[in-house]
C-alpha cells in the first residue's frame, strides 16, 4: 500500500489519532518526505514544539519515526533528524487485532465462568464469592444484591470475535459450552 494511500485509509487515520491524540494528529497525518528536524515540523505545521516532540516520540515509540542525531561541531548541540517509518502501519494494526481478539477471548471465558450480582442502587457487579461475602447486600449502600444476566454482553463480544476471526482469517470454532474461540 503507498504511504499516500496508508495516509488516506479512515482505518490508519483513526490509528494514528488513538497514538497521538489531537495535537500531535497533524504531525503524524502530514509526514513529511525524508528527514526533517522537530523546529521544522513545529514552524511548517504552526504548532507548539513541545507537541511536536511529543508526537515524535509517541511515533518513535510505536516505530513509526526514527530519527538520526548530529551534533554542531561548534556549539556542542544535538539536532535530531526524523523520518516517518508508516510502512508497517498494516502489520501493526493486525497486531493490534490480534491482540483485542485475544482479550476478549479471555474476557468471554471469564464471564461464562463467573456468575455475577449487581446492586440495582450503585451498579457495582460482584462475582458470586465477593457477593457472597458481603452477605449478597451492597457494601456501599445496603441494597439485596440481584443476580446479573450478562448473556447480551457474552452475545455481543462472541458477536466482535467472530468478526475479528474473519478479518484476521481466523478460523474460530464454538467453544464447548457454545462460545466461539479463535
Amino acid at each position: 500500500m503507498a504511504f499516500e494511500e496508508l495516509l488516506n485509509d479512515p482505518v490508519i487515520q483513526k490509528y494514528l489519532h488513538e497514538l497521538v491524540g489531537p495535537t500531535g494528529m497533524p504531525v503524524a497525518a502530514a509526514p513529511p518526505d525524508g528527514e526533517v528536524t522537530d523546529e521544522e515540523l513545529a514552524e511548517e505545521l504552526g504548532l507548539e514544539l513541545n507537541d511536536v516532540r511529543r508526537a515524535l516520540f509517541i511515533l518513535y515509540e510505536n516505530d513509526l519515526a526514527s530519527y538520526r542525531r548530529l551534533r554542531d561541531e561548534d556549539s556542542g548541540w544535538l539536532t535530531y533528524l526524523w523520518t516517518f517509518e508508516y510502512e508497517s502501519i498494516p502489520e501493526q494494526l493486525e497486531s493490534e487485532m490480534r491482540r483485542l481478539l485475544e482479550a476478549l477471548e479471555q474476557r468471554r471465558r471469564y464471564e461464562n465462568e463467573n456468575e455475577f450480582y449487581l446492586c440495582g442502587q450503585c451498579q457495582i457487579r460482584f462475582e458470586f464469592g465477593e457477593a457472597m461475602e458481603f452477605g449478597f447486600e451492597c457494601p456501599q449502600c445496603g441494597s439485596q444484591l440481584e443476580t446479573m444476566d450478562n448473556d447480551r454482553l457474552i452475545d455481543a463480544m462472541e458477536m466482535r470475535i467472530e468478526e475479528l476471526g474473519d478479518e484476521l482469517n481466523v478460523d474460530t470454532e464454538p467453544d464447548i459450552d457454545g462460545a466461539i474461540d479463535a
